[in-house]
């Protein structure tokens, strides 16, 4: 039997390249989103058989949520080999503003404590087994901080550390962890972006970037690679210098409509 992925995100962006290209690769897919009538569109816009995939409905900032959908892929398709915590929003905030805490809070029910729901219904079967990838999609806006980006800097942090752990915890079960950072990629997350966007990115070209990535079993790589440049330049600035680099830089907007999505 061909190997199988799970995403989560699966509607749109990243999550959607992804599948995309592991298909491409002879791999059954699982796919998770909210919008499962999307998905269920967009396999069908792809001619992509029946056979080869299943789509689980599940919200990833409702732990019991994604949770279910793991269990629910485990017993209809079996262990994953591939499970990519996709799913991700990005939304500006403003500190200053009340409301504001609550962007903070549903971006780190998203992007931090759903990335952990969706690989834990799969640890233990693919220790038992041996073998398996567990894929956080952090960013490169998890090296440094963002003005207006708080909530989504701060959670990106928290996936580069997240999987860094988790990768210590796994090493000796066969199980790998590989942490990706994107850079500035072309999807409806970063489409609403009023500020420049060095080395943008077309969703398909990442994808194909990402899958060689997950095959080889690195642990850590970003995306393009000459973002993967600038990332290390920003690890080293002293914060004098980083914090003049953002002296007019325009804010990420605060939330007035959905909120951008992976």
């Amino acid at each position: 039997m061909s190997k199988l992925v799970f995403i989560t995100g699966a509607s749109s962006g990243i999550g959607q390249a992804l599948a995309l290209r592991f298909f491409q690769a002879g791999y059954r897919l699982a796919l998770v989103a909210r919008r499962t009538s999307a998905v269920e569109s967009w396999t069908g816009a792809q001619g992509i058989s029946a056979d080869s995939y299943k789509i689980y409905s599940a919200d990833v900032a409702v732990p019991d949520s994604i949770v279910a959908a793991g269990l629910a892929c485990i017993a209809g398709q079996g262990v994953p080999d591939v499970v990519i915590a996709s799913a991700g929003i990005s939304i500006g905030m403003d500190t200053a503003m009340h409301e504001d805490l609550a962007v903070m809070a549903q971006t780190f029910a998203t992007n931090n404590l759903g990335l952990a729901a969706s690989f834990h219904p799969f640890i233990q079967a693919m220790a038992q087994r041996g073998s398996g990838a567990l894929v956080g999609i952090g960013s490169v806006a998890g090296i440094r901080g963002l003005p207006g980006h708080g909530a989504y800097c701060a959670s990106k942090a928290g996936v580069i550390a997240y999987c860094e752990s988790l990768r210590g915890e796994l090493r000796a079960s066969g199980v790998k962890v590989v942490t990706i950072c994107p850079g500035y990629i072309d999807t409806p997350l970063t489409q609403k972006n009023s500020y420049g966007m060095p080395f943008l990115m077309q969703p398909q070209d990442f994808a194909d970037k990402a899958f060689a990535t997950i095959e080889a079993g690195n642990s850590y790589r970003v995306i393009p690679w000459q973002m993967g440049v600038v990332a290390k330049l920003m690890r080293i600035l002293p914060n004098a210098v980083y914090d003049k680099l953002l002296v007019g830089r325009a804010r990420k907007p605060r939330q007035t409509a959905e909120p951008g999505i992976h």
